[in-house]
C-alpha cells in the first residue's frame, strides 16, 4: 500500500509573487518584513509551501507510527485575522522567552500575531533558532 503524500508541498511560486497576492497593506508589509527576517535567521531562501505557507529550510521527519514527510524548518502564513509563525518547537520549552516576546497568542508550536510591530524580533529570533536546532538534533 502506497503511503499518502502530504498535502502541503513546496511550489515554484516566489515570495514576491506570493506577497503581491496579499490585498491588505498591513499584512503585505508584515509578510515582507517576516520574509527578510526569517531568511536572515535561517540562512535559507524562502519557499512557498502549498497555497499559503512561506517556509525556510527543510527537514525530513519520520514518526514512530511510520508516517513521514518533508516540512519547512521555520515559516509563516498570513491567515484570515492573524499571522501564524511556525517555530517547530514546543513553546512551553522556551517559556522565559515568551514572557518577553510581546503581544501574541500561541499554540503548541505556533505564535499568532496581529502585526509584526507587536513582538520583539530579537526574542523571536531566539525562539526560531531554538526550533531549528531541535529539529536538526531530532532529524539531522
Amino acid at each position: 500500500m502506497a503511503k499518502a503524500e502530504n498535502k502541503t508541498q513546496p511550489t515554484k511560486k516566489t515570495l514576491k509573487e506570493f506577497i503581491e497576492g496579499i490585498e491588505d497593506d498591513q499584512v503585505r508589509n508584515d509578510c515582507k518584513k517576516l520574509g527578510k527576517f526569517m531568511e536572515k535567521v535561517s540562512g535559507e531562501k524562502p519557499v512557498i509551501w502549498g497555497d499559503s505557507i512561506v517556509g525556510f529550510g527543510k527537514y525530513h521527519y519520520k514518526y514512530a507510527s511510520g508516517h513521514e514527510g518533508d516540512s519547512c524548518l521555520i515559516g509563516f502564513s498570513p491567515r484570515k485575522d492573524k499571522l501564524s509563525i511556525y517555530t517547530n518547537i514546543y513553546l512551553d520549552n522556551v517559556d522565559p522567552l515568551l514572557k518577553s516576546l510581546g503581544k501574541f497568542k500561541n499554540g503548541k508550536s505556533c505564535i499568532y500575531i496581529k502585526k509584526v510591530d507587536d513582538i520583539d524580533l530579537d526574542v523571536l529570533e531566539k525562539i526560531l533558532k531554538a526550533g531549528m536546532k531541535k529539529l536538526k538534533e531530532l532529524y539531522g
